[in-house]
């Protein structure tokens, strides 16, 4: 990974670039960048940043679709024209395991790369030399269609996104339906979250009452959580503070 400084960016020792924090800074939608030329990776990270993104791009292609996979991104800005694996064969690596987004940003602007590309399950195609505030444009769309605009219905996680209107978490391409209980679970750590709280806080929150309700079954509620979260990569969200509780 490379580090870069481009208008009021701050350089990320992880090679990403991200805006610099403010106050009320809410941390935005992740775009992985594979693209071997590092003039245009440079130019395309700086945009995103700019722009609220925030984006990393690795330098080595040896591995590629484990990298990608393991930095979880929203979206993926994907060159076909790559060394090592055509990326063609990154597209088709890349959708049967993840449901990521990916745009096709290349050179190669034959009628047969855009269909192959989408038949290989990108979501979008873009032609290089491409506009950028057309790129962005379609980058927004795309993301808008993957996970949904802002809504009051919506709690967004790092990574991952609640929907209390169909009661699902979904992270890294992935959906699971959540129990009303395991829904309410993780609504309150999410609205509290870095904050610790008691199993008996939680307790109330699920049955509403000041009754005797057996420990054990929280116990269940809160495994049941956390299997489906470990399903979609989200394992170590749930945290356990021995004798206090949980925290986000």
């Amino acid at each position: 990974m490379y580090n870069w400084l481009a208008g009021g960016l701050r350089p990320h020792a992880c090679g990403c670039f991200a805006p610099a924090l403010g106050k009320g800074f809410l941390r935005m939608m992740r775009i992985l960048i594979i693209e071997d030329d590092a003039v245009i990776r440079t130019e395309l990270g700086s945009l995103l940043a700019k722009h609220g993104y925030e984006a990393s791009a690795p330098d080595s292609f040896a591995d590629v679709v484990e990298t990608a996979l393991a930095s979880s991104p929203h979206l993926v800005l994907l060159d076909l024209g790559l060394p090592m694996h055509d990326g063609h064969h990154i597209c088709r690596e890349l959708r049967k395991r993840s449901g990521v987004p990916i745009i096709v940003v290349t050179s190669r602007n034959t009628e047969t790369d855009e269909l192959m590309s989408m038949n290989l399950g990108a979501d979008d195609f873009v032609a290089k030399p491409y506009n950028a505030q057309i790129l962005l444009a379609r980058i927004e769309n795309v993301l808008r269609r993957a996970y949904g605009g802002p809504r009051e219905g919506l709690l967004q996680g790092d990574g991952f996104a609640v929907s209390l209107d169909d009661g699902t978490v979904s992270a890294n391409g992935l959906t699971r339906d959540l129990t009303k209980n395991e829904l309410r679970i993780l609504r309150l750590l999410m609205k509290n979250r870095g904050k610790i709280i008691s199993r008996d806080r939680i307790m109330e929150e699920l049955w509403h009452t000041d009754e005797f309700v057996d420990d054990n079954t929280l116990t269940v509620n809160i495994n049941r959580l956390r299997r489906k979260l470990e399903d979609i990569g989200l394992s170590e969200l749930i945290k356990t503070r021995r004798g206090q509780g949980y925290i986000l």
